[in-house]
């Protein structure tokens, strides 16, 4: 589909009363000039039209009144919009249009984000129950990042989506730092419960390093202000929220997480170094031969 422009030659179209000059084709096919069954008049219009789609068009630009999210304020809209007489219609552009795309694409986002760690993690251990006991630590995360939101009255947007994708990772690289440790541990004839608690003892210092430097780098944009500041304090609180939810919760939680599943699933209820005092002779035992 292409669109075609039709225009007489430039002498042609110098003056309005040209156009009645012009001709037509009527119903039987002969040609009639246009000043037959049209007049020309002059009137006031607008000094700008705006179009849309090709379509004459008002935009409207605002923002939602205190103690309403912008969601409600696109629901309100919709609403009126759905009373004006037959022949009105309406789209969205901008920010709004990408809230409503994002908005219905949220939840499948973040599985897939989850998923994906998931195989990432499967892979990298070939087990399928340790990546269960890390991603056990992301709802932690989330919960920390939804609670911090809620407090200062943040909406549900787009930007605060981005910061619950980045808390998936965050929650799931400090489970990390932990079940290595102890799986490490576990294998060189630890019991599992020793080998989880020294990993808490030998990572507590790296995990909260590491949180307390991620929480003070997102500071700045916790406390924006200007241009662009309420996303960028969307995007900070999530996952400041999310970050301490999870170095709190993490060396609480991800031993019990990962003794649980690995007992559960795994089937791991006896420590290895058990198993071989069993297989082996007692000290105690003598084994003599006659004669000898």
């Amino acid at each position: 589909m292409q669109r075609v422009i039709v225009q007489a030659d430039r002498i042609a179209r110098m003056q309005a009363d040209e156009i009645l000059t012009y001709n037509v084709r009527n119903s039987r096919g002969q040609l009639v000039p246009m000043s037959s069954f049209a007049t020309l008049q002059w009137s006031v219009g607008p000094t700008q039209i705006v179009g849309f789609n090709y379509y004459p068009s008002v935009r409207i630009s605002g923002t939602a009144k205190p103690g309403y999210t912008s969601g409600d304020a696109i629901r309100e809209m919709e609403r009126l919009s759905g009373q004006l007489p037959r022949g009105f219609g309406y789209d969205w552009t901008g920010q709004s249009l990408q809230e409503k795309l994002s908005g219905s694409q949220a939840p499948l986002l973040l599985a897939l984000s989850v998923l994906l760690v998931f195989l990432v993690l499967a892979a990298l251990y070939e087990s399928w129950t340790i990546p269960l006991a890390v991603l056990l630590t992301v709802p932690l995360g989330i919960l920390g990042a939804v609670t911090a939101a809620m407090l200062r009255g943040l909406p549900n947007d787009v930007y605060f989506t981005v910061g619950l994708v980045t808390i998936i990772g965050l929650a799931a690289k400090d489970g990390i730092l932990i079940i290595e440790f102890a799986k490490t541990l576990h294998e060189q004839g630890r019991t599992l419960k020793d080998a989880t608690i020294e990993a808490c003892r030998l990572r507590f210092r790296p995990i909260l390093m590491t949180g307390l430097a991620f929480v003070c780098g997102v500071a700045p944009m916790v406390v924006a202000e200007g241009a662009s500041a309420k996303s960028q304090q969307a995007l900070g609180t999530g996952v400041m929220g999310g970050m301490i939810a999870v170095v709190i919760l993490a060396l609480l939680m991800v031993p019990v997480f990962f003794v649980s599943v690995q007992r559960v699933l795994a089937g791991d209820r006896e420590p290895k170094a058990e198993k071989l005092a069993e297989a082996a002779p007692h000290p105690s035992t003598i084994v003599t031969r006659e004669g000898g």
